[in-house]
């Protein structure tokens, strides 16, 4: 007997009590949107089963360790619309969940249009608008085009979820959305071995960039800033972790500025172990919604830096949020002063940040949104 095609693979029966979310992610990669369809998958929606349909890769080989219900297959743009939407229908013929939930702009429109068994319910997260169109499209025609296409999709969701209060505003400004958008920002736990910092965390000089080493995370700015702290604390060092298409371009900087020695470009790292080992993390993205790096370092007692974009002034409050990206600015917030001291010693002893809500109480909020308009309403 021939196995049956991935994408049309069955999950285990639906546990008694418990209703059925097929939550539909375009990406096979980790990273972010990963990390939260992990997350979320790890702690469980009470109430709910979920079951996850993403293409075949590193997300799905992860979903299948933690014992998740996945369903790969031909989905997302390497694949095409119409054969998204041909996985997508079939999956959802197989499982008959109650609710199809889908994350990420591409994943979102196929969820759109795709037909469904009767009574499903579509519902959406915002991961990623960004105020500066520039920052996710090529060109202002492309930017208008799919802001009409996110603008037609909309009305055809039953629930609306954002990240965050400034990804919320972007969607009503930008595709005019209508209907209630609730705001439930990504949660985050530490790992059990995971200690909070105490003060003094602001007299060391450990500093670390976990980004995508591309023109939007500015880190040519970070490393102009780093050669201005060197000159007040020469044993500073910076480590800047990540890949991306500016990584030679970048690596080229530190020699010229005479600090080399200094920095190291580790590619991909363990995050956790790279926050670990680091006193101050400094992430200058043109934009942010949620940033699970911020809230990882906030849950940590770490010293950021970061600009005053999108939703980081929800994660952090004024600590560690720079108004002007430029080498002065971000040495400033960098270099602690007795004033930075004190400041992080009661940040650290207070909490006096926004709070960092755990994944579980993430979980909680959306069974929330799932359980209105349900069987028992």
């Amino acid at each position: 007997m021939s196995e049956m095609p991935a994408a049309e693979q069955k999950p285990e029966a639906t546990p008694a009590g418990s209703r059925r979310v097929l939550w539909v992610v375009p990406v096979a990669d980790l990273g972010g949107v990963a990390r939260h369809v992990l997350d979320v998958t790890r702690v469980g929606i009470p109430g709910w089963c979920v079951t996850v349909l993403c293409p075949e890769g590193a997300l799905a080989d992860r979903l299948r360790a933690q014992q998740v219900d996945v369903v790969s297959g031909p989905f997302g743009p390497r694949a095409g619309a119409l054969t998204s939407m041909r996985t997508l229908r079939r999956a959802a013929a197989g499982i008959r969940p109650e609710i199809v939930h889908s994350h990420l702009a591409y994943a979102d429109i196929i969820n759109a249009w795709t037909p469904l068994p009767s009574g499903t319910r579509r519902f959406t997260t915002e991961h990623g608008i960004a105020g500066d169109d520039g920052v996710y499209h090529r060109s202002s025609l492309q930017s208008r085009l799919m802001a009409l296409v996110h603008r037609a999709r909309f009305p055809r969701f039953d629930g609306v979820i954002a990240v965050a209060e400034a990804t919320r505003r972007a969607m009503i400004q930008k595709w005019s959305v209508r209907q209630p958008i609730t705001v439930i920002l990504n949660g985050v736990d530490l790992p059990a071995t995971e200690k909070t910092r105490t003060s003094e965390i602001a007299t060391r000089m450990r500093i670390l960039s976990l980004s995508r080493l591309a023109p939007e995370k500015r880190i040519d700015k970070l490393i102009e800033a780093f050669a201005l702290v060197r000159r007040q604390r020469p044993d500073a060092t910076l480590t800047i972790a990540g890949e991306g298409p500016l990584r030679q371009e970048l690596e080229t900087m530190p020699q010229k500025l005479g600090i080399a020695e200094s920095v190291r470009f580790p590619g991909y790292v363990n995050a956790d172990a790279a926050m670990a080992e680091a006193d101050v993390i400094v992430q200058l993205s043109v934009w942010e919604n949620c940033s699970y790096t911020l809230l990882d370092g906030v849950a940590r007692g770490l010293r950021i830096v970061a600009p005053d974009v999108g939703g980081n002034r929800e994660v952090l409050g004024t600590d560690g949020v720079i108004s002007a990206v430029e080498p002065t600015a971000i040495a400033g917030m960098i270099l602690p002063t007795k004033t930075t001291a004190q400041r992080d010693s009661q940040s650290v002893a207070t909490n006096n940040h926004p709070p960092v809500q755990p994944v579980a109480e993430m979980c909680r909020r959306i069974a929330v949104q799932y359980d209105r308009g349900g069987p028992n309403d």
